[in-house]
């Protein structure tokens, strides 16, 4: 899989080196030049421009890639990106960083965005789940489909405790993609039965989200 990644900084080099381990051909785009660093990932390809220009992502051959990443510490920027990539070269998947949560609103299908990634939010989030016992808890919103990545632990007296998965009826819109049990991911089946402390991982859409804390928790 070929990614471009806007924004050679920390945060893009942390994700490059990521996919590159992975085995993906990675492009760093970035207009400073002292944050090309061909040194520090030499098998990562380089690009000194300006993403948001159409002549530097005509350069960097962005019709060529499977997913773009704007990854720049500007808001602005990284919408920019997300719409010419989406737009100007039929990108199949654009993740774009949030900066500013107060901009989250912008992050969405208009803009080319398919996943929006808050940085602040994200954090948060995690602070919320090591600490909430039956509070839905949402990591990461999905733009294009209009849902959300939501996360719930399930209280020890929790009704559906033994209750095997395929026995719940679920809200529509809701998918339980992952079971985190004991320090493992277990994978959802029909047969298994959900456990008390059980960390639930659903794709949802945010309209089912009250719906299904209130399923879990009554």
């Amino acid at each position: 899989m070929r990614v471009a990644i806007a924004g050679a900084g920390n945060v893009g080099r942390s994700i490059a080196v990521e996919l590159l381990e992975n085995g993906h051909e990675v492009l760093l785009v970035d207009k400073e030049p002292h944050r090309i660093a061909v040194d520090e990932l030499p098998r990562a390809e380089w690009l000194l421009a300006d993403a948001c220009e159409i002549a530097s992502l005509d350069e960097a051959g962005l019709q060529r890639c499977n997913v773009v990443i704007a990854a720049t510490g500007d808001d602005k920027a990284n919408l920019v990106v997300s719409l010419l990539a989406k737009t100007e070269y039929g990108v199949p998947r654009v993740v774009s960083r949030v900066n500013h949560p107060k901009n989250e609103w912008l992050f969405n299908d208009a803009w080319g965005v398919d996943v929006a990634v808050s940085t602040p939010r994200l954090m948060s989030a995690l602070v919320e789940e090591a600490v909430s016992v039956g509070d839905l808890v949402r990591v990461l919103r999905f733009s294009q489909g209009d849902a959300n990545l939501v996360e719930l632990t399930l209280p020890a007296d929790a009704p559906l405790v033994g209750t095997g998965i395929g026995e719940v009826e679920w809200p529509e819109d809701t998918a339980l993609v992952a079971v985190l049990r004991g320090g493992r991911v277990v994978v959802p089946t029909p047969e298994e039965p959900l456990e008390g402390g059980d960390e639930l991982l659903f794709v949802a859409a945010p309209d089912r989200e009250q719906q299904l804390e209130d399923l879990l928790n009554r």
